[in-house]
């Protein structure tokens, strides 16, 4: 099939088919698409009538910079010897490399309009594109089930200081969860279903909203340690670091900032292909990520340096302020804000990969709804406070994956902005022709495969094996960089590649 055939022939699918109206009557045979790459969630969107503005993409940081795991992460460096500038330094390097490569996997999305599963059949092929999809949904789905079981625990707070009785539900032990925890967790469960069942444009205006709350709440967190401390707060603990350890400590700590956000770098296109220009991605990256996470790291300092000054104690996180609060109605704002946060968090990082995944995986059965229940099904059956209270399931599971999407990064972008230069034949990404240029052979990359192989083997090394505990660190780097490597040297270059937009086979970005 030549390359044109596709955009000759999609003129008769419609630009707007609903996600739950059966489009198999416009494909297979008569718009050169197969149903078993296409349906209106995986097709490129529109670029008439994008939502996402810079403010959108803003909103989306002000919620995930400011989750509760990245504050323990940042609370942790002070008990590793690092003092509040080192510490503003490490986010700052960490913040450049973020905003750099966040760039790059986003203006891929506003370029083409296509979601991380079909963005990644342009370096795997077809059907090798399940192997990265699924690779990222599955740590996605991992924490979604762990987060909202964490958010439970902050509800639980909340609901025993408004009613102490509560606290006898806690007693009773099912499955792991007593009936308190049931309670919380499946009514948490429900409204993150609820908002993700609506589609991205829901996912928005929740971030959009719930950014602002989330960055009022923490500066009045510091605002008031800055109060209780005398406006006086401690730079440094008794055991700071110094001279050469310091800096690779500093670098360190910059490194492991980046890899904490290596599953959202590689499927950021999912939100940015709503994007309205490339402009809105580079304003709400620019205030989401140096300047935002400059300001978590003033508030980082503030919360602890103050704490510490106050009783000589470390917090763990956040959430130990706000059990200090004295006032009930005070204590119960900040926690239902915290559990603002969780969901937003959990929305934007760990519900919205999964779902397009498993939309892929058999998209003529799959639309966005049905797999965001499915993925919410799988993420309570497998009883994620076990998971998180295992020793062994988190750093070993999940970090074994995890390693896995830094390579992944490589080859994706290596392809896409090194190989191709950019020029993508949208259309031919979902048709099942076996002369397609995104076919290779049986519609999988050998090559890319073989890349991500080897460096994901590396990866693992480094994750888990004692010899390279020194480049623990920088491992997401080393890995992205050796599989971006590999798959240079190793990539068919012979073209010709095309580029062709996907407008007419687009949907409207709010369908």
């Amino acid at each position: 099939m030549r390359q044109t055939d596709y955009i000759e022939d999609s003129g008769n699918l419609p630009a707007a088919t609903p996600a739950d109206q059966p489009v198999t009557n416009y494909l297979d045979g008569q718009s050169g698409l197969s149903s078993r790459l296409y349906n209106a969630d995986l097709a490129p969107t529109n670029k008439n009538g994008r939502q996402w503005s810079a403010y959108s993409i803003f909103a989306l940081w002000a919620n995930d910079v400011h989750n509760l795991g990245n504050y323990a992460f940042a609370i942790g460096l002070f008990s590793l010897g690092l003092g509040g500038w080192q510490i503003l330094l490490a986010f700052g390097f960490g913040a450049v490399f973020l905003f750099l490569l966040l760039n790059l996997s986003g203006y891929m999305g506003e370029k083409t309009g296509i979601p991380f599963p079909v963005m990644s059949r342009i370096a795997f092929g077809t059907r090798g594109a399940q192997i990265p999809a699924l690779l990222r949904g599955a740590v996605a789905i991992a924490w979604f089930g762990i987060q909202t079981y964490l958010a439970s625990l902050v509800l639980q707070l909340a609901l025993i200081a408004i009613y102490p009785a509560l606290k006898s539900f806690q007693t009773d032990n099912l499955l792991g969860l007593s009936s308190l925890g049931w309670a919380t967790f499946l009514l948490l469960w429900a409204i993150q279903l609820v908002i993700v069942s609506y589609g991205m444009e829901m996912i928005r205006k929740y971030e959009a909203i719930a950014g602002p709350v989330i960055l009022m709440t923490f500066s009045a967190l510091a605002g008031w340690i800055l109060v209780r401390a005398k406006f006086s707060i401690a730079w440094e603990m008794s055991h700071a670091l110094s001279g050469t350890d310091m800096w690779i400590k500093i670098l360190g700590a910059a490194a492991l900032w980046v890899s904490v956000y290596g599953t959202f770098i590689l499927n950021f296109c999912d939100f940015t292909r709503a994007a309205q220009s490339r402009n809105s991605i580079f304003w709400g990256n620019f205030w989401g990520i140096p300047i935002n996470m400059l300001l978590f790291g003033g508030i980082v300092v503030v919360l602890t340096g103050g704490q510490y000054h106050i009783d000589g104690h470390i917090i763990a996180s956040p959430a130990d302020i706000v059990a200090m609060i004295p006032n009930t109605f005070l204590l119960v704002l900040a926690t239902l804000s915290l559990l603002i946060l969780t969901v937003g968090v959990n929305l934007m990082a760990n519900f919205v990969a999964p779902t397009y995944a498993l939309t892929n995986l058999m998209p003529k059965y799959m639309n966005f709804r049905k797999a965001a229940i499915l993925s919410a099904l799988i993420g309570l059956l497998i009883l994620p406070w076990n998971l998180y209270n295992s020793p062994l399931v988190i750093p070993i599971f999940l970090g074994g994956l995890g390693a896995l999407l830094g390579p992944l990064f490589g080859i994706i972008m290596i392809d896409y902005w090194i190989i191709r230069k950019q020029k993508i034949n949208i259309p031919a990404l979902y048709s099942d022709d076996a002369q397609s240029e995104y076919h290779y052979m049986a519609g999988s990359n050998p090559r890319a495969i073989i890349a991500l192989m080897i460096s994901g083997g590396l990866a693992l090394g480094l994750t888990f094996l004692p010899l390279f505990a020194v480049f623990r660190d920088f491992s997401w780097f080393m890995a992205a960089g050796l599989g971006g490597m590999i798959y240079f040297l190793i990539a068919d270059r012979r073209g010709p590649f095309i580029d062709v937009d996907g407008e007419k086979i687009s949907v409207p970005a709010c369908h």
